[in-house]
């Protein structure tokens, strides 16, 4: 096991997530073919990667030379049979449905080498249950990559409850050679870890607009300008610690009790969703997006993630 090397990888799906989990692993020296139902999809989706990987060389992200090579290892397919045969690695990132996944899992699990890793971008769906579908469970588990994975450090190999734990920690130095930085889940739990962090932030910023507390912008802004701007270098625990663990005992169970604790989303939240606001893609959401532009919204983000990444890499 310790000698297994990956060298081939398909990537099926050529939406927000596919043509960026293929720069990654090409830069990390491996073939990587982008898997889709029509030749015209699994081009378009190798077209977004050659320029994702273009914006990686311009802003010094990726070496020139790296790039270059890169670009020779990426390739686009609709052959799923012949692809699927003969690759030691699928990463799949198509639709987040269990019924979808488990019989597209189980057919790659019919297919695939006997050897070949099977692994699922999804972003909370359980793995386990997705690896019960296949012959093989022990070969099968989650790499979440981070949106967009091209640009987002993180990667999140979740391990199923049948999932052989060398082969994880394989998968997890496979990525961090790619570059990226690969943390382990080691239970198959709802929201994986960052999912599970994400939410918990969420539902209270949801609870204190619902309150009365604070407006959408104001929370915004919070998090942005505060604790959210120092977490990129100054993670949870070590800020934990720099405080203090006596005062952070007292901070916590002091404003626990007030805090949003209810097994289910908020109803600010359901009533938004029941009046058909689903946010950019309805027009309207928390914000009013006939005033924003979700475009730009985005643009910033990835601007603000290519000038960190500049300067701190």
């Amino acid at each position: 096991m310790s000698e297994w090397k990956f060298e081939q990888a398909a990537v099926i799906g050529t939406g927000m997530m596919g043509p960026g989990i293929a720069v990654t692993l090409a830069l990390g020296g491996v073939k990587a073919t982008i898997l889709s139902r029509t030749p015209e999809n699994a081009q378009a989706g190798l077209d977004k990667a050659r320029a994702q990987l273009q914006l990686l060389a311009d802003h010094k992200l990726a070496d020139a030379a790296a790039a270059a090579r890169a670009v020779t290892l990426l390739s686009a397919s609709a052959d799923f049979d012949r692809t699927i045969a003969g690759v030691d690695l699928v990463v799949e990132s198509a639709l987040e449905k269990m019924d979808f996944k488990q019989e597209l899992f189980a057919r790659m699990d019919a297919i695939a080498k006997p050897a070949a890793v099977l692994a699922s971008n999804t972003s909370g769906l359980s793995i386990t249950v997705i690896a019960s579908a296949c012959s093989r469970p022990e070969r099968v588990l989650t790499t979440h990559f981070w949106n967009p994975p091209h640009l987002m450090p993180l990667v999140e190999i979740v391990k199923g409850a049948k999932t052989d734990h060398t082969l994880a920690i394989l998968v997890k130095e496979l990525l961090t050679s790619c570059g990226k930085v690969a943390v382990l889940v080691k239970k198959d739990t709802p929201g994986q870890l960052g999912n599970r962090l994400q939410i918990a932030l969420v539902r209270e910023a949801i609870h204190i607009v619902e309150s009365g507390i604070a407006d959408v912008e104001d929370v915004d802004a919070v998090a942005k300008n505060g604790f959210g701007l120092r977490l990129p270098v100054y993670g949870i625990f070590e800020h934990q610690d720099a405080v203090g663990l006596d005062m952070a005992l007292g901070i916590v169970d002091y404003i626990s009790a007030d805090l949003y604790n209810q097994p289910k989303a908020p109803e600010l939240l359901r009533k938004t969703v029941a009046e058909g606001n689903l946010g950019a893609k309805t027009g309207k959401g928390f914000y009013d997006w006939s005033k924003k532009s979700i475009e730009s919204v985005k643009k910033r983000r990835d601007d603000f993630v290519l000038d960190f990444l500049q300067r701190w890499r």
